[in-house]
């Protein structure tokens, strides 16, 4: 809890998954991926429940052992390709309700984002509730600059990304950032958006560019065994 605001922590994990099969739970330096997101959550002096939502028994139990609550399954129907994690989240929050358990906020962390530490989610919050805003993401600075970005046309020619001369010098870059899916932060109402996507959350918290590691593929697997005891 912040100035008398309960934080739920979310962290959402379905059993499919193509790139790495069994992502959210393969094992990185002995520990499940998800229990670096349920480590951090846990150790936050914020938050006030830590709950992981899956499809999947064998991750629910491997959660609980790390620690989190996992007080029902997610719907199949909100376990496909197609889904929209905000739907999952809806639906948790009208389940937790219904059990008697409401908060003031949902504060979503992927597991797929390993790097993030306790200290982000806690400034992440203290930004929200002392500017008094309604949705929040984590950003990092890009590590390629979008003006060296190109797409190809019809006609098979170069087109610019972004509308501004390359050869402008390095130092005269203009700043561009990522939302890195690390943190998002929504204040609960009775009007929270079905379509909404939380990548569109307009407040930015900006995090060091160096805790950004998406786990999408195996090499991400290999690059998080040489970081994860690093970082700090």
């Amino acid at each position: 809890m912040y100035h008398n605001k309960k934080f739920l922590a979310l962290i959402p994990a379905r059993g499919g998954s193509k790139g790495i099969p069994n992502k959210n739970i393969t094992e990185v330096k002995g520990r499940p991926l998800i229990d670096y997101t349920i480590k951090e959550a846990l150790a936050s002096d914020y938050i006030d429940s830590v709950i992981v939502s899956t499809d999947s028994k064998e991750i629910a139990k491997i959660s609980t052992n790390c620690g989190a609550e996992v007080p029902f399954l997610r719907p199949s129907e909100l376990a496909t390709d197609e889904s929209k994690v905000v739907d999952t989240v809806n639906y948790t929050i009208r389940e937790l309700k219904k059990m008697k358990q409401t908060f003031d906020f949902v504060v979503l962390l992927q597991p797929t984002q390993p790097l993030r530490q306790r200290f982000h989610i806690d400034e992440a919050i203290k930004l929200i509730v002392d500017k008094e805003i309604e949705s929040l993401v984590s950003v990092s600075e890009v590590r390629d600059h979008p003006i060296l970005y190109r797409t190809i046309n019809p006609e098979g020619s170069l087109v610019n990304l972004i509308d501004q001369n390359s050869t402008v010098r390095r130092q005269d870059f203009k700043t561009f950032y990522k939302v890195n899916g690390a943190i998002h932060i929504n204040k609960i109402n009775n009007n929270l958006n079905l379509d909404t996507s939380f990548n569109d959350n307009k407040f930015p918290y900006i995090m060091d560019k160096k805790y950004d590691l998406d786990i999408d593929e195996p090499f991400d697997l290999e690059i998080l065994n040489i970081m994860v005891e690093n970082i700090k």
